[in-house]
C-alpha cells in the first residue's frame, strides 16, 4: 500500500485529460482548467476535447495487437496509482488520536475541583492558606497539561488543513482522469463502430464473394480483433467506474477532516479560554470564601471571648460579694477557738493541781528521807 506521505501520482500535474497511443510518451499538457463533476452516464466535452477525440479515433489501429494491449493503459496506470494513494489516505487517516486528545482535555477539566471542605476553627488560617496553595498548584498542573494538549491539537489542525487542500487537488485530478478515460472510451467506441460498419463489413463481403479461405480468415481475424478491442474498452469502463467512486470518497474524507478541524478550532478558541476564565473565577471565589470564613472565624472567636469573659466576670463578682459580707473571723472559728482555749485552761489547771499534789507528796517523801538519813547518821556517831 502506498505511503500517504509519498503518493504515486503528481499532485502538481495539470488536471487536463490527454490522449496517447504510447504509454511511455511524455506529452506536454495544456494549462489546467476547472472541471465539472463526472456524469456516470455521459461526459460533457468541450469542442476542443471532442475534436481531440475525433482526431485520436482516426489514429487507432485495431489490427495492431500491441497498440490494443496498451490502449488507455497510461491513464489506467494513473488511476491505479491515484486510487492506491487515495485509499491509503482514507485507511490510514487516524482521526481517533484527535478525538482522544479532546477526551483527555475534557477529563483534565473535570479533574479540576475547586470545592473546599471546612474542618473547624483551630488552625483555620494556616489550613485555608494551604488549601488555596493546593488549589493554585492543581490549577497550574491542569493548565500545563491543557496547554500541551492545545499545542498538539494545533499541530493536528495545521496538518488537517494541509490535507484538505491536498484533497481538493486530488479531486480535481480524479475528475481529469475520469474525463481522460471517458475520452479514450469514446474514441475507442467511435473507432470500433467505424471498423465494424466499414472495414469489417468489406472484409466479410470480400470473403463471401471470393470464397477464398484466406479472405475468410482475414475477416475472422479482424472480427476477433474487434472483440478484443471491445473487451479492452470494457476494462477501461471498469477503471472509469473506480475513478467515479473515488470522487465521493475524497469528498467524504475531506468533509471528515473539515469537521475535525472545526472541532479543534472550537476547542482552542472557545473551550480552553472558557475553562481558563472559569478557573480564574474559581480561584477568585476561593479567595472570597477564605476572606468570608476568616471574618466569620474572627467574629465567632470574639463572641466566644466575650461570653467567657462575661461568665468569668459574673463568677468573680459573686465571689467578691460573698467574701465582702464575711467578718474578719467567722463566729464558728471564734467558737472553736474559745472551746479550745477553755479546754486548754482546764487541762492546765488539772496539770497544775496534779503537779502540786505530786510536789506535796514529794516534799513529804523528801522530809522522811531526810529524817531517816539524819537518824542513821546519829546512830553512826554513837
Amino acid at each position: 500500500m502506498a505511503d500517504n506521505n509519498t503518493l504515486n501520482f503528481d499532485l502538481d500535474a495539470p488536471a487536463t485529460p490527454t490522449l496517447t497511443l504510447d504509454p511511455a510518451e511524455d506529452l506536454a499538457a495544456p494549462q489546467p482548467q476547472k472541471q465539472v463533476a463526472p456524469d456516470p452516464q455521459a461526459v460533457r466535452l468541450s469542442p476542443e476535447e471532442q475534436a481531440m477525440v475525433d482526431s485520436f479515433a482516426q489514429k487507432i489501429d485495431i489490427t495492431n495487437s500491441q497498440q490494443v494491449l496498451q490502449y488507455g493503459s497510461a491513464c489506467q496506470k494513473k488511476i491505479g496509482d491515484f486510487s492506491e494513494a487515495a485509499l491509503a489516505k482514507v485507511s490510514t487517516k487516524d482521526l481517533g488520536e484527535v478525538g482522544e486528545m479532546i477526551t483527555d482535555l475534557i477529563g483534565e477539566l473535570k479533574n479540576f475541583d475547586a470545592e473546599e471542605e471546612e474542618k473547624g476553627l483551630f488552625g483555620f488560617f494556616k489550613k485555608k492558606s494551604n488549601q488555596i496553595a493546593a488549589l493554585k498548584s492543581k490549577y497550574d498542573k491542569a493548565e500545563t497539561n491543557v496547554e500541551n494538549i492545545q499545542s498538539m491539537l494545533e499541530g493536528h489542525q495545521v496538518q488537517l488543513l494541509k490535507d484538505i487542500a491536498m484533497l481538493d487537488k486530488m479531486y480535481e485530478l480524479n475528475m481529469a482522469y475520469f474525463k481522460e478515460l471517458s475520452m479514450y472510451i469514446l474514441a475507442g467506441k467511435q473507432k470500433l463502430a467505424d471498423v465494424r460498419t466499414g472495414v469489417l463489413q468489406q472484409a466479410m463481403e470480400k470473403a463471401r464473394t471470393s470464397g477464398l479461405p484466406e479472405d475468410a480468415q482475414a475477416a475472422r481475424d479482424l472480427s476477433d480483433q474487434c472483440e478484443r478491442f471491445e473487451k479492452k474498452l470494457y476494462d477501461l469502463e471498469l477503471t472509469r467506474n473506480i475513478s467515479l467512486q473515488m470522487g465521493p470518497q475524497i469528498r467524504l474524507l475531506q468533509n471528515n477532516n473539515s469537521m475535525m478541524a472545526e472541532k479543534i478550532q472550537s476547542t482552542i478558541v472557545n473551550t480552553i479560554p472558557l475553562w481558563k476564565n472559569q478557573m480564574v473565577l474559581a480561584l477568585g471565589l476561593a479567595h472570597s470564601q477564605q476572606a468570608m470564613q476568616a471574618e466569620r472565624a474572627v467574629t465567632d472567636m470574639t463572641n466566644e471571648l466575650l461570653k467567657k469573659n462575661a461568665d468569668a466576670l459574673k463568677m468573680g463578682t459573686l465571689e467578691t460579694a460573698r467574701e465582702s459580707q464575711r467578718g474578719v473571723v467567722d463566729i464558728e472559728t471564734l467558737q472553736q477557738t474559745n472551746k479550745s482555749l477553755i479546754e486548754t485552761l482546764d487541762e492546765l489547771n488539772k496539770i497544775q493541781t496534779e503537779g502540786r499534789a505530786k510536789r506535796a507528796a514529794a516534799q513529804q517523801e523528801l522530809t522522811r528521807i531526810e529524817d531517816e538519813l539524819k537518824q542513821k547518821m546519829m546512830e553512826i556517831r554513837n
